[in-house]
């Protein structure tokens, strides 16, 4: 089944953590590839310190305002693309940043194995697009650990302990 806008219509931490277990599918040339989702993190809204909208509307980060369903994809330390779906009401800025999928772990490495760019941003997540969401077609039987985001100590301490990363557990 594949994940459409009204998937991603919620609040961010629950869509984090309901994307766990769920296929990331994308398209390269004529074949299609899909991993599981291992990893994810919630960036909820203004008033999360962490996220790129606790500073108000910019430029950059216009497309976490809505609608859900779209991506948010921007690039970090002048080296990588990071892959964020927007969730929640328009005008609510909020997103699930994927940060790892079966094979792949970190942000930055599951956007360059996908060849995923700034050309994906504000798009839909449809198969049209050529990167898509599913879940799996059987019951889902896995764990799903939760725990503070990676590498947002500038959220304060309060911010930076939330606990919104969501990591598929294996054990």
């Amino acid at each position: 089944m594949v994940l459409d806008s009204k998937f991603f219509d919620r609040c961010a931490e629950k869509v984090a953590y309901d994307l766990i277990g769920s296929r990331l599918n994308w398209r390269s040339g004529d074949k299609s590839y899909s991993r599981i989702i291992t990893e994810t993190e919630a960036y909820t809204g203004p008033d999360d310190l962490a996220s790129h909208a606790a500073k108000g509307r910019t430029k950059r980060n216009e497309p976490m305002f809505g609608p859900p369903g779209i991506f948010y994809v921007y690039f970090v330390y002048g080296a990588h693309w990071m892959l964020n779906i927007v969730t929640g009401p328009v005008e609510f800025p909020a997103a699930v940043l994927i940060r790892g999928i079966a094979g792949i772990q970190g942000p930055g490495r599951v956007t360059k194995a996908l060849s995923i760019n700034g050309n994906l941003n504000r798009k839909l997540v449809t198969k049209k697009t050529g990167v898509w969401f599913s879940k799996p077609s059987g019951p889902m039987k896995h764990k799903v650990s939760r725990s503070s985001r990676v590498g947002i100590a500038y959220a304060g301490p309060i911010g930076s302990m939330r606990p919104y990363r969501f990591t598929l557990d294996l054990k």
